[in-house]
């Protein structure tokens, strides 16, 4: 059976046992505290899913680790089998370089501990944690680490492609509030990556993907946020969006660095939040943020609640953790995604015209166009300490074309292409690459994106990964034997 899979050059075909060996995998049982799951077991389809609904690939195996041992063995496995290799942590991965085709895929979801050091401000967390998992032990001594906005994100992903989120201003990214990083890379040693040691590799895991190896878990610097925090979250009316977005970021150009904000703009079709009348028009919303005391967020957020007359205002104080689950039932198992971002060079009138006009063409009613503003401590990062790339990017544009029915998929993602083609004007054609579509033209796009970077990822790729076994993701290609020589 052969399968077309979306953005990528080749067929995808079933696994079958016959595409191992029996013996490799009794071997592999043997040595292996968590569940070997293969394509003749009854719970396969089930395990080989993921969270975006468009994702339909055939590993020849599925290993859920319990530990770090259990990866050490996949990965031998990985290696002595000649597989290529997948690596699920603890959720979403738009793109679906979780799961593969007739390879391997290192399950993380069972090692999603999280130990926090209230005096030290420090936090070891398991790669199979997701942000849920990280506030719940964090916020019990009023304590977080920029993370992402929904909660069942996965800390791994997100953390290695950079990690956005509502703490980002004051902050800065997931992957700059590391303190070290524990990692199986692909040759099958086990290793620390910090500023101490292995600092090249520390440089690029922050940043450049999980392309180098299996990250087992991390160490996250906290500070004092919450355990009650101001938040803005209003809509105005679509008619009305340009004016929102140009008086928003006319605001943004003197906000503090304790407000982290967030405009989306799509039909947001839910009846429990707006009057019948507007239920399916198209709307602009403005969400935001205070990383600081309440009082004093509630001042800053104000000018936020006044850019329009509003369709409605949800803007309070409230605990941290709730505001965190804010869009969790947006994004639910099983629906169809496709994420692409590009950064902004400025959000000029033409710009914020341009993509009001795109959002409301798009064919989905659960689809937004968001402009994340960006600046504040994401821009404080040099370029020595960390692979991410769109740090002078004063914007990000990312585009969310979310929908349920697989008849509609050319549809939604033809929008989507259209509309970053057609704001490529306004950037220089650099992406977020936690956004990255399904990566298409994978190789340009990461060698725009990284820019001066990029040849540096190549040097870690081919020390780590030389067979370029772990390449189902941010993927740099390693050199070439006829390169080295």
């Amino acid at each position: 059976m052969v399968l077309y899979n979306i953005g990528m050059d080749y067929p995808m075909t079933e696994a079958t046992p016959s595409s191992r060996s029996d013996k490799a995998i009794r071997d592999l049982t043997e040595r292996f505290h968590g569940q070997v799951v293969l394509p003749e077991d009854e719970d396969y389809d089930d395990a080989r899913m993921v969270w975006n609904g468009m994702i339909d690939k055939y590993p020849t195996t599925i290993a859920y680790c319990s530990g770090t041992a259990d990866v050490l063995n996949a990965m031998d496995f990985a290696r002595e089998q000649d597989l290529i290799v997948a690596v699920r942590s603890g959720g979403h991965n738009v793109a679906g370089s979780a799961v593969c085709d007739d390879g391997i895929v290192i399950d993380l979801s069972a090692m999603n501990g999280v130990w926090v050091e209230p005096e030290q401000r420090t936090a070891w967390v398991q790669a199979g944690a997701t942000l849920r998992d990280v506030d719940h032990e964090a916020q019990a001594f009023g304590l977080a680490t920029p993370l992402g906005v929904v909660s069942d994100t996965g800390v791994a992903g997100l953390t290695l492609g950079g990690g956005l989120g509502h703490l980002r201003k004051k902050y800065g990214l997931s992957c700059d509030n590391l303190a070290s990083i524990a990692i199986v890379t692909a040759d099958g040693q086990y290793r620390t990556a910090s500023k101490h040691e292995n600092e090249e590799l520390f440089w690029g895991l922050r940043g450049g993907g999980g392309q180098f190896g299996v990250v087992t878990g991390f160490e996250f610097d906290l500070h004092a946020v919450g355990p009650e925090v101001a938040t803005g979250v209003v809509f105005y009316p679509g008619n009305h969006a340009a004016d929102v977005l140009r008086a928003f970021r006319d605001y943004e150009e003197s906000a503090p660095d304790e407000l982290s904000t967030l405009v989306v703009s799509g039909v947001f079709p839910e009846e429990e939040l707006f009057p019948a009348a507007v239920v399916d028009e198209f709307k602009i919303g403005v969400v935001g943020m205070y990383a600081g005391a309440p009082e004093a967020g509630e001042t800053v957020i104000e000018p936020l609640r006044e850019l329009s007359e509003p369709l409605a205002d949800f803007s309070a104080r409230m605990p941290y953790t709730e505001f965190q689950r804010l869009f969790d039932e947006d994004y639910p198992d099983g629906m169809r995604y496709y994420l692409k971002s590009l950064y902004l060079e400025s959000l000029s009138d033409d710009a914020i015209n341009r993509s009001i006009e795109w959002a409301e063409a798009a064919p989905s009613p659960l689809t937004t166009v968001d402009v994340w503003p960006l600046g504040g401590a994401v821009a404080g990062v040099g370029f020595d300490e960390s692979a991410f790339a769109g740090r002078e990017a004063p914007y990000l544009l990312a585009v969310e074309a979310n929908w349920e029915d697989p008849e509609e998929d050319e549809a939604n993602i033809t929008w989507a292409r259209d509309c970053l083609d057609d704001m490529e004007q306004y950037s220089d054609g650099s992406v977020y690459l936690n956004f990255p579509g399904f990566y298409e033209d994978s190789d340009e796009m990461l060698e725009t994106t990284f820019g001066d970077a990029y040849d540096r990822l190549i040097a870690l790729k081919h020390e780590y990964d030389p067979e370029n076994r772990l390449w189902v993701n941010q993927n740099v290609q390693p050199i070439t034997e006829e390169e080295t020589q």
